[in-house]
């Protein structure tokens, strides 16, 4: 069994250990690791918070942000004849602009980055 739970926009997913008989936690969509458990659903909410606050709390200490979960929600302003040409780009495809935009944006992401080749000091 998986379900999920949120607090403060961070989302952690639940399993039950059957041989620990305890809910096992894990924050979702962040890179930094912070799991956590508790004995019933009850504790485990309150460990949950108890981790969240936590980590909020050491990045304001360190100084660094923390991470948060991308919301899915991306905001442009891009050039008039950009928006026209990928309007036409995503009809041709048969898609929404925004899943075309999605699709672009992930093939993008995924590339790797394109390495200047090396300079020999002279």
């Amino acid at each position: 069994m998986t379900n999920f739970m949120t607090f403060k926009g961070y989302t952690a997913r639940m399993v039950f250990d059957t041989e620990d008989k305890i809910i096992v936690g894990r924050v979702q969509d962040v890179d930094d690791i912070i799991s956590f458990h508790g004995e019933s659903v009850s504790v485990f909410e309150s460990n949950f918070h108890a981790v969240i606050d936590d980590y909020l709390a050491a990045s304001k200490k360190l100084g660094s942000a923390p991470e948060k979960p991308a919301s899915g929600k991306v905001m442009l302003r891009i050039a008039p004849e950009v928006h026209a040409a990928a309007l036409k780009a995503a009809a041709r495809s048969g898609k929404s602009l925004n899943k075309w935009a999605e699709s672009a944006l992930g093939k993008a992401a995924r590339k790797a980055p394109a390495r200047s080749p090396a300079r020999s000091e002279a």
